[in-house]
């Protein structure tokens, strides 16, 4: 009787080493992945870092001014180039009141009618034409 409670505890004690090695190793995975993703982040603020510095090179206002003298062909504002509103093409119809209360429902009812658009109707002479 003895001896078989000898094999019991010997088998529960070759069973908890066999458990706590298990452990042990799972932890060291663990760990390892743990530094392997702590340096992949410190590699990404590191990266992100650089591109800061460089997006703020690149955004420097003194510098996107110097790019556009050299590559566009742009001249100083005149007053000359405004308008007055009433040259101004008619703002278009609207298609569907603003308090309508289905928009959509609004736009299928008045699909027969012509498509409101930007241009000039055309009782009105064109912009570029003198008086």
């Amino acid at each position: 009787m003895i001896r078989l409670v000898h094999l019991l505890v010997i088998c529960a004690f070759v069973t908890a080493a066999i458990w706590v090695y298990k452990i042990k190793f799972d932890a060291t995975v663990q760990a390892e992945r743990v530094a392997v993703i702590r340096g992949e982040i410190k590699r990404e603020r590191d990266q992100i870092a650089s591109l800061r510095a460089e997006w703020s090179r690149l955004d420097n206002p003194a510098r996107i001014q110097d790019l556009a003298k050299r590559h566009l062909k742009l001249k100083p504002l005149d007053t000359a180039q405004y308008e007055t509103f009433e040259k101004l093409p008619v703002r278009p119809l609207e298609v569907v009141p603003p308090a309508a209360e289905d928009p959509i429902a609004g736009i299928i009812e008045n699909i027969d009618s012509e498509p409101p658009t930007g241009s000039v109707s055309s009782t009105r002479e064109p912009m570029g034409e003198a008086q």
